[in-house]
């Protein structure tokens, strides 16, 4: 079950990922953010920051010319 939805598209580096860790600023820990970009660096960003920052990322996958993210927020 998806808890927030964050449009991201057409933004580039690094906003997406201030963008995300702004959003789950706000959410309790095992919500989960679905977030769809246009920027391909999420492919790269995405997993590195949600080590850094102990959050889960469930799944990341291409669509057309978008990716889309699902991210657990963990308890940092």
């Amino acid at each position: 079950m998806v808890h927030r939805y964050l449009d991201v598209r057409r933004l580039l580096c690094p906003m997406p990922i201030l963008k995300a860790e702004a959003a789950l600023r706000d959410m309790v820990t095992g919500e989960i953010l679905e977030m769809r970009a246009t920027d391909p660096g999420l492919t790269r960003d995405l997993p590195a920051w949600c080590r850094m920052q102990g959050h889960q990322l469930l799944a990341l996958h291409q669509h057309g010319r978008e990716w889309i993210g699902y991210v657990a927020k963990g308890c940092s």
